[in-house]
């Protein structure tokens, strides 16, 4: 019965100084060559993982938790944030003096010219700041936006947006995505496609946009370095992603 693993990047695939470990690229490979289908399940737009698909050698993924899904460099599903919505959360962050970025599954833009908070996000992730184009998301389709504020204020946004779900990912940014969008919709739109058993899909994560993915697969993974509650709904729990969590963790399941 043919299988699929979706691994997670930051934290899952990526080291705690975002790199690939060395055994972590050997056990996809081992995957690989046993039939075992691999993807990468991320809240990262796919221009910020070019360089990791190429390397690991996979062209299928499920972007921006779940709103641009791909399988074998075809977009199967696209599901892009409501562009009226979008502006009004502009327009409200203005005056909070939260800025925005857009990200669109080629780049991303700023609303403002400058920020240390989107500086200091995104640097995270070993990306500069964008550039500033306050209009970008005009006429194109934005698949998930940034929003850079501390905590004070989320709940405010949380119930003014309908149509938005906010996940936290950093200490001074929120991702933006369309309501009940999540990695497990978008896995749920390419194993449909693939028509695989829920039973046959796995899932590596350690992040609290990664808690619906664990919970759809058949068999969900957290990383030993993942949040409390994260691992609360795992069926699993492998080492720490600086000591071979994914590949321990293969292992146990008997993939490899």
């Amino acid at each position: 019965m043919k299988k699929i693993v979706f691994f997670d990047i930051d934290g899952t695939l990526l080291d705690h100084g975002k790199n690939l470990p060395v055994k972590t690229k050997e056990a996809i490979r081992l995957l690989q060559e046993k039939g075992v289908f691999t993807a990468i399940a991320t809240g990262r737009a796919p221009f910020m993982y070019e360089s990791l698909r190429e390397e690991l050698g996979i062209d299928s993924y499920v972007s921006f938790n779940g709103q641009y899904v791909v399988f074998e460099n075809e977009p199967i599903y696209a599901n892009p944030l409501d562009t009226k919505e979008l502006e009004r959360l502009l327009e409200h962050g203005k005056r909070n003096g939260h800025p925005l970025v857009f990200m669109n599954e080629s780049t991303m833009k700023s609303s403002v010219p400058h920020h240390p908070h989107i500086e200091e996000s995104l640097g995270t992730l070993k990306f500069p700041h964008p550039e500033k184009d306050e209009s970008f998301y005009n006429g194109r389709e934005i698949y998930q936006s940034l929003i850079f504020m501390d905590d004070s204020l989320e709940q405010e946004y949380r119930e003014g947006y309908g149509k938005f779900h906010f996940i936290r990912w950093h200490p001074h940014s929120v991702d933006v995505l369309p309501a009940g969008g999540s990695k497990a919709e978008g896995i749920k739109k390419m194993i449909s496609r693939l028509g695989f058993a829920i039973e046959d899909v796995y899932a590596f994560g350690d992040g609290l946009n990664d808690i619906e993915m664990l919970q759809a697969v058949g068999t969900g993974v957290a990383m030993g370095n993942a949040e409390e509650e994260v691992k609360r709904h795992a069926d699993h729990i492998t080492s720490d992603v600086g000591e071979d969590g994914i590949w321990n963790g293969l292992k146990k399941l008997g993939l490899i």
